[in-house]
């Protein structure tokens, strides 16, 4: 098929014309691409954005985006923003909504060159504490001292 939609031999002038067409348009596409921003940015700018998009998204209702964002801080190296998130299936949901976020970044931050990196990091899912016992170690870790109060006033976990 050639630009007008109907069907040319790909052996006729007609089909060279379109070919030479088509590639004269990828051509001035590809000179639009090397024309747009890539301006230098921080991390710092990078999360502040980050953060606003986030908070746009809960506003309008696509929470479960901005959970995803929100779940670690993304690392900036260079122009790639490297997100860790918890197992597979919440990497493919955000890579389903990223599209909206990273022309925001782009937009925001005048650089085209942004690309959105996801690792899966089991690791990363948190334990849940739900006997006493774990509760007050979990506790302990955040603060050593609860130790000393809990052994001063002989107390029970």
């Amino acid at each position: 098929m050639n630009v007008t939609g109907t069907k040319v031999s790909a052996l006729s002038l007609a089909s060279i014309k379109a070919k030479k067409e088509l590639e004269a348009q990828q051509q001035h596409h590809q000179k639009h691409r090397e024309e747009l921003p890539s301006e230098a940015f921080n991390e710092t700018d990078m999360l502040l954005q980050w953060n606003k998009f986030a908070q746009k998204m809960t506003d309008t209702g696509k929470r479960l985006l901005a959970t995803y964002m929100q779940m670690n801080d993304p690392t900036l190296n260079g122009t790639i923003i490297t997100l860790e998130l918890p197992n597979q299936s919440t990497k493919e949901e955000f890579l389903t909504g990223c599209h909206e976020l990273l022309g925001y970044l782009r937009g925001k931050l005048h650089n085209h060159d942004i690309t959105i990196e996801v690792v899966v990091n089991e690791a990363v899912e948190n334990k849940y504490a739900f006997t006493p016992q774990e509760k007050f170690e979990r506790l302990k870790q955040i603060n050593p001292t609860i130790e000393l109060l809990r052994k001063t006033f002989d107390l029970d976990v």
